[in-house]
């Protein structure tokens, strides 16, 4: 059962309108380069033609409010962990049968990918359906919770923090979902905490080092080939956060412009669409998420998460709970199942669709909710 302790406190979103003007003006008087020099749209990065007209929707046309409402609606609140505060989503299920369910966002991501399907999961309209009840953090140094002031803050320590919220919840035992650095977090969850996390479901599956290609199938090595272009050579982001997180820092803090773009290359390149994000993913969904970023003043201390955490998974980890896991087709890291179960030693559930890249909750959220609960209902069956 939930509970709230003096350790747990309701939290409220609210941006001081003067916030809201500054950002507009910046946006007004934003200096934007000379077009792309490529007849190929996204080759060099975001297209001025794109950008612009983004920027412009931000800056007339976009409702910051409605977004704080909705995170009003589903539940907020912060508490303190080993020093640092957390700010996370919290929406209890009216079902008796309900299980906790910890949800973790990665980079350039946050709360914003869960919002909308937070309350299919907590309250299914099919009464056969499981539900959960939802717990979605804010990672270290991501919007609302506080920006470490010391190194340290990895996955492992975050994954450690984790199991504290979810026990001054009342949650002593929980599934786990994630993807990217949630996926990291999700992994390191299962393998180093297995008496509280009943299991796990992940969009991310990182093998071993060790791993070679022989047994593969054609398809499987195909996935290592496009894995291993992806960090050789459209990677340059990773390893900018990884080294001078504090030097791109100050363009994604003092910038609204130059934070879009840094942002929205990700969701271009990374969504399973032909031209633009938008085609699969709302343009106010997106700038909910950028918006988080720029009022927290954020993009310095998100990124460091690459400085702490980079090419961190310990080779040694191995996860013996049941574990669900996805790979959509246009994600950007796809380890073939030979590789997984080198690690995740007990997959009771693979599934590969036909649809969807690294932010699937907001290309697919139907097919996610349905994934996410078909996963993790396997997941709990193993544990009977």
């Amino acid at each position: 059962m939930s509970r709230l302790t003096s350790e747990v406190h309701p939290f409220e979103a609210r941006a001081p309108e003067a916030e809201l003007d500054d950002l507009r003006a910046r946006l007004a008087a934003a200096r934007l380069p000379e077009a792309e020099t490529t007849q190929r749209r996204w080759e060099q990065g975001v297209p001025l033609a794109d950008l612009a007209d983004v920027v412009a929707y931000w800056r007339t046309g976009y409702d910051w409010r409605s977004f704080e409402d909705r995170l009003e609606e589903i539940g907020q609140f912060r508490t303190t962990v080993d020093g640092l505060g957390i700010h996370f989503l919290h929406r209890r299920s009216p079902r008796p049968d309900a299980t906790p369910l910890l949800l973790t966002h990665g980079w350039p991501g946050s709360v914003a990918e869960f919002v909308d399907v937070v309350d299919e999961l907590a309250d299914p309209d099919d009464a056969a359906a499981p539900a959960f009840h939802v717990v979605a953090p804010s990672l270290p140094g991501f919007g609302y919770s506080d920006k470490p002031a010391t190194t340290g803050w990895g996955t492992e320590k975050t994954a450690a923090a984790w199991v504290e919220l979810m026990d001054r919840l009342g949650y002593r035992e929980f599934a786990a979902h994630g993807g990217d650095w949630g996926g990291n977090i999700t992994t390191v969850l299962g393998g180093r905490f297995p008496a509280h996390v009943l299991g796990i479901h992940t969009t991310f599956a990182q093998g071993l080092p060790t791993a070679t290609t022989e047994g593969l199938t054609a398809a499987e090595r195909q996935w290592t080939e496009e894995t291993h272009d992806f960090w050789h050579h459209r990677a340059a982001y990773a390893k900018q956060q990884a080294t001078r997180p504090q030097t791109i820092g100050y363009a994604l803090v003092d910038s609204p412009v130059g934070l879009l773009a840094w942002i929205l290359d990700k969701f271009a390149e990374w969504s399973d669409t032909e031209d633009s994000p938008f085609e699969t993913i709302s343009r106010d969904r997106i700038l909910d998420n950028v918006t988080l970023y720029w009022l927290t003043r954020s993009g310095a201390s998100a990124a460091r998460i690459y400085y702490e955490s980079h090419n961190s998974l310990d080779p040694d980890l191995r996860v013996d709970v049941p574990a669900a896991i996805t790979t959509y087709p246009r994600d950007i890291e796809k380890y073939p199942r030979p590789w997984a179960q080198e690690r995740y030693r007990q997959i009771v559930r693979w599934r590969e669709p036909g649809r969807g890249g690294h932010f699937p909750s907001l290309e697919v959220p139907g097919y996610f909710v349905e994934d996410l609960r078909a996963g993790l209902a396997a997941v709990l069956a193993a544990r009977r």
